[in-house]
């Protein structure tokens, strides 16, 4: 069984920080890509940041020189540091992570958490 959990949302003036982790437990052989995706009230999940397991990282429009994504394959952790917050970036944030369980697994599979909000206010 593999875990992902996330953890570090709150509350947070505008102009504030934050940082989100995401750490995946469990039967885990190796990471592919990580990323984060939130979703705010009525309206659908969106891609946030997402980092490979060599260290490429690659950012959304929105939070690009804001947000930095970053991951410890050695504890199979994944980071989001979340600076200058705006109103907009409220919502609960995913983390993601593509599993093999094995060595011989042909591809790795999708796993979610279950999220962390994030409410930041003007």
């Amino acid at each position: 069984q593999v875990q992902v959990v996330e953890s570090g949302g709150d509350l947070v003036q505008a102009g504030g920080s934050l940082r989100l982790s995401c750490a995946a437990s469990g039967s885990i052989f190796s990471i592919d890509a990580m990323g984060w995706y939130r979703q705010a009230p009525g309206n659908q999940r969106e891609w946030v940041a997402s980092v490979h397991k060599g260290g490429t990282t690659n950012y959304a429009g929105s939070v690009k020189g804001r947000f930095t994504i970053s991951r410890d394959n050695a504890k199979n952790t994944m980071y989001l540091q979340m600076n200058s917050l705006k109103p907009e970036d409220t919502g609960v944030y995913y983390c993601n992570a593509q599993i093999r369980s094995s060595g011989s697994a042909p591809y790795a599979l999708n796993y979610w958490g279950q999220g962390t909000q994030v409410t930041v206010s003007s």
